[in-house]
């Protein structure tokens, strides 16, 4: 016996048989979470850094707020709280030129990656070629040559194989400051 109340499935202008009509996206409870811990946990990555490197992220001033609040909390709880409210002030916008950007800072990026490589490159090239400190002056004229020439000479004039590696990394450490100011 056939039911005659009810609208068949196939019947013209029933909203579920009309193929134009999109219905929103249904995101599973556990897909939910695992991107609001993504969130957290980008968060936290934000509050270990230092102010200074927060203010190149260009963030809303409620986050950055949120993210200052975290810093000066004392107490685990009030930490965990802050770091939900975080994450959830991230889900207001878009966090890809945020993660970029972090990326950038930690070195995980493969500019980042580039950069470093290319600056070890210019470490060896000046402790071994004559004339590749007058290269490096000319690519980065703003560079301390005097200050520069005093690194390389304690790196050549190390003892032992634990102060030529302390001075090698003082002249990388000085190189990545100069380099990566322009």
């Amino acid at each position: 016996m056939i039911n005659s109340n009810r609208a068949s499935d196939d019947a013209p202008g029933d909203p579920r048989s009309d193929e134009t009509s999109e219905e929103p996206e249904v995101v599973s409870k556990t897909a939910r979470k695992r991107e609001a811990h993504g969130l957290q946990a980008l968060g936290r990555q934000l509050t270990e850094l230092k102010p200074a490197q927060l203010a190149e992220l260009d963030l809303p001033d409620k986050l950055l707020s949120a993210i200052l609040d975290y810093k000066r909390f004392p107490s685990h709880e009030a930490r965990r709280r802050q770091l939900q409210f975080i994450g959830r002030l991230m889900r207001a916008f878009d966090v890809a030129p945020v993660q970029e950007a972090l990326d950038t800072l930690q070195g995980q990026s493969a500019q980042a990656q580039y950069q470093f490589h290319q600056l070890e490159v210019w470490r060896e090239r000046l402790l071994t070629e004559a004339d590749a400190l007058t290269a490096f002056l000319s690519e980065h004229p703003e560079v301390d040559a005097q200050q520069l020439r005093h690194r390389i000479a304690q790196v050549r004039r190390a003892k032992d194989e634990t102060q030529q590696r302390t001075a090698s990394r003082a002249l990388f450490r000085f190189l990545r400051d100069h380099v990566q100011a322009d």
